[in-house]
């Protein structure tokens, strides 16, 4: 489910090491050829010719993983429908009887990384359903047909040799290790050189398992969540009330507002909580003016990281609030929105205004949504991001 988005560079004396087969191009060609290549890179990182002959041999394009890679419609989804599907009553249950099994270890986890069970477990469930659901993929294969494609070789190619890197150290086996189609594996999905940098034995058994050890699952969660930036003590998000007729043209991701602004255009966290005013925060309307609104503190910005989608990172964001114990966002009378074909019209026409919205896929990301603000300010509309058939018609 989770995107990979870590957008790692691939180093120009590494392409250039070693013997002339490494010097084959860097994606593309002949599989076997593109092959020795990253068999000559390995070795030159310290990974033995024997052990990534042993790995690499017999492996072959994967076009479901392709077809994976390119057709993601998941997040085509509104926020209402994917966070209804995903926040379930059966997730929750599960999720709460999960903090309390392994309440030792979640404690631990909090105590030496900073990060509440209720993140990590939510994150627990979406990635896998704790578990049940991690992928049957090939775990290198799937690495060396997305990095062999030239798509984003800059980002798998890394991720291939240290999965090379774990089969030297007996941590990944080449025939039978799977997981998801773009690589990652265990409970809560990770590519290789996170699994490297941040893997924690949480049971003590001198070995990190994520596909099969949840002690070792939390605390290598709780391990990379810090890594990515998350900040102790500090919110993530929260729901609030907006005021009859507020102006909206500062919602969005970062737009320079704390919570001490927001508060004063008489916006009123429903938790009735109190945060520190000087702390920066967003206005996240994820299906408009009319739909559930959030306040975002910096804590988001991890979820960003963790995976690009807007819609994803929000559920899950929203799925720890409700884990931790707040109540069911108020849903409001949102608009269903755009269809597909009416979502890449829109993109198109954005486009042709000299707007960055990427690429024309029909999905509402954040160049469209800011693109989206910047029409609706300049049309008189209400500007809160969401594309209506109002907007559409206008343009």
């Amino acid at each position: 489910m989770k995107h990979t988005s870590f957008a790692l560079a691939l180093p120009l004396a590494m392409l250039m090491a070693g013997t002339a087969s490494a010097q084959t191009a860097a994606c593309g060609g002949d599989f076997g050829q593109f092959l020795q290549g990253v068999k000559a890179e390995a070795v030159t990182t310290g990974v033995p010719a024997n052990v990534a002959d042993s790995a690499l041999s017999g492996l072959s394009p994967n076009r479901k993983v392709l077809s994976m890679d390119r057709s993601q419609g998941v997040f085509k989804q509104t926020f209402l429908e994917f966070s209804k599907r995903t926040v379930s009553g059966s997730r929750m249950q599960i999720g709460q009887k999960k903090m309390q099994q392994y309440a030792d270890t979640f404690a631990r986890a909090e105590a030496q990384y900073g990060v509440p069970p209720a993140v990590i477990t939510a994150f627990w469930a979406l990635e896998t359903d704790f578990g049940v659901v991690q992928g049957d993929f090939n775990t290198l294969q799937a690495l060396a047909t997305l990095a062999h494609d030239c798509r984003r070789p800059e980002l798998f190619r890394p991720q291939l040799i240290a999965a090379l890197k774990m089969v030297q150290h007996g941590d990944l086996d080449p025939r039978g290790t799977t997981g998801a189609w773009a690589g990652e594996i265990g409970q809560v999905q990770m590519l290789p050189e996170d699994i490297i940098a941040h893997g924690i034995d949480g049971n003590g058994d001198d070995h990190v398992k994520l596909k099969e050890t949840p002690e070792d699952v939390i605390m290598t969660a709780a391990n990379f969540i810090q890594s990515l930036g998350w900040r102790a003590g500090e919110p993530w998000l929260k729901e609030v009330t907006l005021p009859a007729g507020m102006p909206l043209d500062k919602s969005g991701l970062d737009q320079g507002m704390t919570t001490a602004d927001w508060l004063d255009m008489g916006v009123k966290l429903r938790d009735g909580s109190n945060p520190s005013g000087s702390l920066r925060a967003d206005l996240l309307l994820p299906q408009g003016k009319d739909g559930p609104a959030f306040l975002a503190f910096p804590n988001f910005n991890v979820y960003l990281e963790w995976n690009k989608s807007f819609i994803y990172t929000t559920s899950a964001a929203y799925f720890a609030t409700r884990l931790a114990g707040a109540e069911r966002y108020e849903a409001g009378s949102a608009d269903n929105g755009l269809s597909d074909g009416e979502m890449k019209s829109l993109q198109q026409k954005l486009a042709a205004k000299g707007y960055d919205v990427g690429e024309i896929d029909g999905i509402l990301g954040g160049g469209t949504r800011s693109a989206v603000r910047t029409e609706q300010i300049r049309l008189g509309m209400p500007a809160d991001g969401w594309p209506t058939r109002q907007l559409l018609n206008a343009l």
